[in-house]
């Protein structure tokens, strides 16, 4: 009875913990902490992270601004024509200056050129639309050289980690030890790898606020035709 208790004993103890037969014990593998990594990067990373931060706010507020441009009135251009086809000029004036839109700013100046050649015209919408377009695009440059200009940053801390390493190596004469040159090894790869994830990401987001202004650009580019269409109408 007694071994039978003792079998029982150690076949329970088997099912909660499995036995290491080996007689040594595995150490736990060590987790690697995403905040603790970083910080091994050294003063570059405060570098990366400021222009990613900078990046994330210009494209949060420009993207905040293209989408409100983009937001068109269907209803614009058709009480435009109907002020226009009665001679409302004044109302047709005051209806653009009363909608906040880059449409209603770009007719707005082609309106306060009526009466003016028909290529007068035209040229005071295109450059107004110009402008509403270069206002849409503020900030893009920012965007562009963080996309280019993280990796390069992130790769100079790479050369700085590596110089350190090898001047610990340097200092250490025979005594060299894995943990010396740790923390120039840690600086070398962190910082490249943070470098690239800043650029893709930036990259991206450039190239997507391009595309938003590109539709945008295409809203005007229409809204203009209609106008000039407008006006090249016979008059009943």
């Amino acid at each position: 009875m007694k071994i039978v208790s003792v079998l029982l004993r150690v076949t329970n103890l088997g099912a909660e913990t499995p036995l290491d037969l080996s007689g040594t014990t595995n150490p736990a593998t060590p987790e690697m902490d995403i905040i603790d990594l970083a910080g091994k990067g050294g003063p570059i990373m405060f570098v990366l992270l400021a222009l990613s931060l900078l990046a994330l706010f210009i494209f949060i507020q420009r993207w905040l601004v293209i989408r409100q441009a983009g937001k068109g009135d269907e209803t614009f251009m058709s009480r435009i024509k109907d002020y226009i086809h009665d001679g409302k000029v004044e109302s047709a004036l005051n209806l653009c200056q009363s909608t906040e839109s880059p449409t209603a700013r770009m007719i707005g100046k082609g309106i306060s050129r009526l009466g003016r050649p028909v290529s007068d015209i035209l040229a005071t919408v295109e450059n107004a639309g110009n402008l509403e377009v270069a206002k849409l695009e503020k900030g893009f440059p920012i965007i562009a050289t963080t996309a280019s200009g993280a990796p390069m940053i992130g790769f100079l801390g790479t050369v700085t980690g590596m110089v350190r390493a090898f001047f610990n190596m340097a200092n250490a004469g025979t005594n060299v030890d894995v943990q010396l040159l740790s923390s120039g090894i840690y600086e070398a790869l962190v910082t490249t790898v943070d470098g690239l994830i800043v650029g893709i990401i930036a990259l991206f987001a450039y190239n997507y606020l391009v595309s938003k202004v590109d539709s945008v650009v295409n809203q005007l580019e229409t809204r203009t035709m209609d106008f000039m269409d407008l006006l090249n109408e016979p008059v009943n």
